[in-house]
C-alpha cells in the first residue's frame, strides 16, 4: 500500500492501454515525473493512456497542463492515440471542463466502477532545478493556452512570470 501522506502516481506500463493512477495531490512537484513517463511510453509506441482519478485529492494547474500535452502530442501521432480520464469527480471535472481538456481527452466523470489496476511501479520524481521547474510550468500552461485560447487570460500573469524568471 502506498505512503497516502506523499503524492504518488502508481503505473502500469505494460498494460494497454497504459495505466496511470494518481493518489493524493497532483501538483507541479510531481508533475515532472509524469511527463517523462509519459514521454518515454510514446517513444516506445505506447498510444492508448488512463489516467484514474479515484484517489486525487486535487491537482494544479501545471498538473492539468502536462495532461493537456501529452493529449496534444497523441493527437499529432500517426494512428492518434487517446488518453481517457477516468473517475475524475465532480471538483476536478469542473476543472478539467473549464480548461478545456475535456476536449482533447475522453472524460468519465465517475460512472466507470470496474478498477483496472494491475499497478506495481511507483514513479519517483527526480529533483530539479528551479530553472527546469520553471520550464516544467511554463511548458504546461503553455499547453493550457494551446487547449482553449481563453486560458490565455487566465494565465497571462503566470506567463510573464515564468518568462521572466527564464530570460533573467
Amino acid at each position: 500500500m502506498p505512503d497516502t501522506t506523499k503524492p504518488v502516481f502508481l503505473v502500469d506500463a505494460y498494460a494497454d492501454p497504459v495505466v496511470v493512477r494518481i493518489d493524493g495531490r497532483a501538483a507541479f512537484l510531481n508533475s515532472g515525473a509524469l511527463k517523462d513517463f509519459f514521454a518515454d511510453m510514446i517513444r516506445q509506441g505506447k498510444r492508448r493512456f488512463v489516467v484514474d482519478f479515484r484517489l486525487c485529492a486535487s491537482m494544479d494547474s501545471t498538473f492539468l497542463g502536462v495532461l493537456a500535452g501529452v493529449a496534444l502530442e497523441l493527437r499529432r501521432q500517426n494512428p492518434p492515440g487517446q488518453l481517457t480520464l477516468v473517475r475524475v469527480g465532480e471538483r476536478n471535472l469542473e476543472l478539467i471542463r473549464n480548461l478545456g481538456l475535456h476536449r482533447l481527452a475522453t472524460v468519465d466523470p465517475g460512472t466507470q466502477t470496474s478498477d483496472p489496476m494491475g499497478i506495481g511501479q511507483v514513479l519517483t520524481n527526480h529533483a530539479r532545478t528551479e530553472v527546469e521547474n520553471a520550464r516544467l510550468m511554463l511548458e504546461a500552461h503553455e499547453n493550457l493556452v494551446a487547449t482553449d485560447p481563453a486560458n490565455a487570460a487566465k494565465f497571462q500573469d503566470v506567463l510573464a512570470f515564468l518568462k521572466a524568471r527564464l530570460e533573467s
